[in-house]
């Protein structure tokens, strides 16, 4: 049985501190293309973690998101990194109904459902996941009673752990290394690992030279649940997209450091995913200049938009071939693939494009989806797989135009039809107020114009 989702996440890594709330997100993709898919979340522990929402719904080819939550603890874990007795389970199974929003609002609904499935019912899809307790909190004290081994594995897990401390921890970190009774190894480890020492630049005159916030400063050091913190403590008061002196954002910061974490928590949060530095780049210029596949692949799922040229007029493929990243090369290319795949009615490359993880969100400089190409073009059975495939039907483009819009000024009454009965909205307007009926009129297309009257077309819009 092909897998319902995919999951973001093999073991959960949680930044651990004494008597505090600790957080870590889980983010699931749906790989199916036909119905929603519930969700379950249990853990062996629910004495010391809640889930919120500890059950969902994600409508097809879509994402949901989890928060998992450690209870503030007075102690220390028995072990660590990895927990020996933490486990989460994931149930996952077809929803049969019509899709829903990515966290359906009761939650309850989902547990009953998944309670009183019969057993004739398709079986559930389970996927486990680890639990690891990482952090500067706990290396510290690693690196304080000698644990070599804990010290190394917080470190495999946080790559960048050593290297984003602020100078004071570095060198309180080198100290009490120094004062182990076999010092070697440890500080081996340490230094060979990012530790930085010697710097003399306090973290406020670091952030201030550069213009930054307390958000930009987290989204640099890959702080996830700080930034998730931030950005609740911001909404309605302050914006996610304020620049820097350079003009970069948060979401500019985090896409360079290669912080995909905090980039993703960002733009969930509503940054814009296509804002402009003072130098014309954004957050995908960045990463695409880094060869940082993850990150493109994620920004590009997420809706940013490729087209845009920085002020030179190099878009970021332009810059991923200068660097050599052919990779991102690739991915910025499969975009555009499947547009022209929509425009040439070719169904088979687009199905192997889109079954490969190409990007289905992709737009042209006009603004056009797949699904607006194949509708203007007349490709009533592209339209249909796009469906499918989770496109909106009433996304606009530059002008307002939805799919159906474009559809009637191709003049293929089979693609209104199609288009019709999956639900398109015949009402819909575009930047100048017209309405698919108004345009049918004015471009001579009769029997469209009568097909969308049969269907309820109102005649005074």
């Amino acid at each position: 049985m092909e897998s319902l989702v995919e999951v973001s996440d093999q073991e959960v890594r949680i930044d651990f501190a004494l008597n505090c709330k600790c957080r870590a997100n889980v983010r699931l993709r749906s790989l199916c293309a036909t119905s929603p898919v519930a969700f379950k979340v249990q853990t062996s522990s629910p004495h010391k973690f809640m889930v919120n929402p500890p059950s969902g719904l994600i409508p097809p080819l879509s994402y949901g998101t989890f928060q998992i939550i450690l209870k503030p603890q007075a102690q220390l874990p028995q072990a660590y990194p990895r927990s020996p007795s933490d486990r989460f389970l994931i149930k996952t199974a077809q929803f049969p109904s019509t899709p829903g929003p990515a966290h359906h609002p009761e939650s309850v609904t989902v547990t009953s459902w998944f309670a009183s499935r019969s057993a004739n019912a398709p079986p559930t899809q389970d996927h486990k996941l680890k639990v690891a307790f990482v952090g500067p909190f706990l290396l510290r004290h690693a690196v304080g009673r000698g644990d070599y081994d804990a010290a190394r594995n917080i470190i495999k897990r946080q790559k960048s752990i050593l290297s984003q401390l602020p100078p004071t921890e570095s060198e309180s970190l080198l100290r009490v290394a120094t004062e182990l009774a076999d010092p070697e190894s440890m500080l081996n480890l340490l230094l060979e690992s990012g530790l930085k020492i010697g710097a003399r630049v306090e973290p406020d005159d670091a952030r201030a030279s550069r213009g930054w916030d307390a958000l930009h400063a987290a989204a640099a050091l890959d702080r996830t649940d700080e930034v998730v913190e931030l950005v609740r403590t911001m909404r309605g008061c302050g914006s996610l997209d304020r620049g820097d002196r350079e003009g970069k954002t948060p979401l500019h910061v985090a896409a360079e450091k290669g912080n995909i974490r905090c980039a993703r928590v960002l733009v969930e949060s509503g940054a814009d995913k296509d804002a402009r530095s003072r130098d014309g780049r954004t957050a995908l210029h960045r990463a695409a200049a880094n060869g940082d596949r993850p990150m493109v692949e994620m920004l590009m799922e997420m809706g940013a938009d490729p087209t845009n040229p920085n002020d030179r007029g190099r878009l970021p493929i332009d810059v991923a071939r200068d660097k050599g990243h052919s990779k991102v090369v690739e991915i910025l290319e499969r975009g555009e693939a499947v547009l022209m795949a929509a425009r040439r009615g070719d169904s088979r490359h687009l199905e192997s494009l889109l079954k490969t993880g190409a990007t289905i969100s992709h737009r042209d400089q006009y603004g056009l989806t797949a699904l607006h190409a194949a509708a203007m073009k007349g490709h009533k059975d592209v339209v249909l797989m796009l469906i499918e495939f989770g496109l909106d039907l009433e996304s606009p483009d530059n002008e307002g135009h939805s799919p159906l819009h474009l559809a009637v000024v191709g003049g293929s009454l089979d693609t209104v039809v199609a288009l019709v009965i999956k639900g398109a909205n015949i009402n819909i307007k575009n930047n100048r107020s017209a309405t698919p009926l108004y345009m049918a009129t004015a471009m001579g297309h009769h029997d469209i114009a009568e097909f969308l009257i049969t269907k309820g077309a109102s005649s005074s819009l």
